[in-house]
C-alpha cells in the first residue's frame, strides 16, 4: 500500500481514503480516539472492516494520515512550494505550521479528549514538513550528509520551534515570530550544503498571508 496519501493515484483508492478520514474526523468530534472502534469508523464510512486494513495498518495509522492530509491541504491552499533556495517559501511553511497548531487547538473540549494522542499529531505534521522540504532540497543542492537527514533535522526543528511558540505564555503573533524562526533554521541548510548557496534568510517582516516587506534599517 502507498506510504502516504500523496502517493495515491487511483481515484477509487483516493475516494475510499477520503471516506475513512471523513468518518474518523466526524467521530473525533464526539468521542476520544480510544473510545472509537474500527467498526465505528467503517460503519460511518459505509465500507467493510477489511477495507480499512487494505489502506491503513490500524486506526492510529488512519489518524496520522488524516492529520498529514489536512496539513498538506493547508499548504496546497496557500500554494506553498519549497525549492530549497527561497526564504519566503520557508517562511510560508513555518507560518502554516503555526496557523495549523492554532487551528487544531481551537476546540478545547476536543483537545482535552485527544490529548494522549498528541505525539501522533506531532509526528504526522513533522513528516509532512519533511516531505515538502525533501522535494525542494533534492533539486537544489548537494549536501555533506544525505538529503533525507537534512530534511528530517530541519522539519523537526521547525515543528519544535513552532510548538514551543504556541505554548509560550506571552505568545507573539505568528507573523512576528516567523522571521526569527527562519533565521534560526536557515543555517541548518546552509551549513549542510557543500557550497553555501542554500537558503539565506533576509530580515523581513510578514505583514499578512503572502504579503511581506523588507525590514528597514534604523
Amino acid at each position: 500500500m502507498p506510504t502516504s496519501d500523496c502517493d495515491v493515484r487511483d481515484p477509487r483508492m483516493k475516494r475510499t481514503r477520503r471516506l475513512l478520514q471523513g468518518a474518523l474526523r466526524k467521530l473525533l468530534q464526539e468521542k476520544a480516539l480510544d473510545e472509537i472502534l474500527v467498526q465505528d469508523i467503517t460503519d460511518a464510512a459505509t465500507v467493510n472492516r477489511a477495507t480499512l486494513y487494505d489502506h491503513y495498518t490500524d486506526k492510529f495509522g488512519l489518524l496520522e494520515a488524516m492529520i498529514a492530509g489536512d496539513f498538506h491541504k493547508l499548504l496546497e491552499e496557500r500554494n506553498v512550494r519549497f525549492d530549497g533556495s527561497c526564504s519566503s517559501a520557508l517562511e510560508a511553511i513555518i507560518l502554516a505550521v503555526c496557523d495549523y497548531l492554532k487551528q487544531i487547538h481551537s476546540n478545547p473540549a476536543a483537545c482535552a479528549r485527544q490529548g494522549s494522542f498528541a505525539p501522533l499529531t506531532d509526528a504526522a505534521i513533522t513528516v509532512t514538513i519533511r516531505r515538502v522540504l525533501l522535494e525542494g532540497l533534492s533539486k537544489h543542492a548537494k549536501f555533506r550528509v544525505p538529503t533525507e537527514i537534512v530534511a528530517s533535522t530541519i522539519s523537526s526543528a521547525i515543528f519544535g520551534a513552532a510548538k514551543e511558540w504556541f505554548y509560550s505564555a506571552n505568545r507573539l503573533p505568528a507573523e512576528e515570530i516567523v522571521p526569527s524562526l527562519v533565521r534560526l533554521v536557515s543555517p541548518l541548510i546552509q551549513e549542510s550544503a557543500t557550497s553555501h548557496h542554500a537558503v539565506v534568510a533576509p530580515a523581513r517582516h510578514i505583514t499578512g498571508r503572502g504579503k511581506r516587506k523588507s525590514a528597514t534599517k534604523q
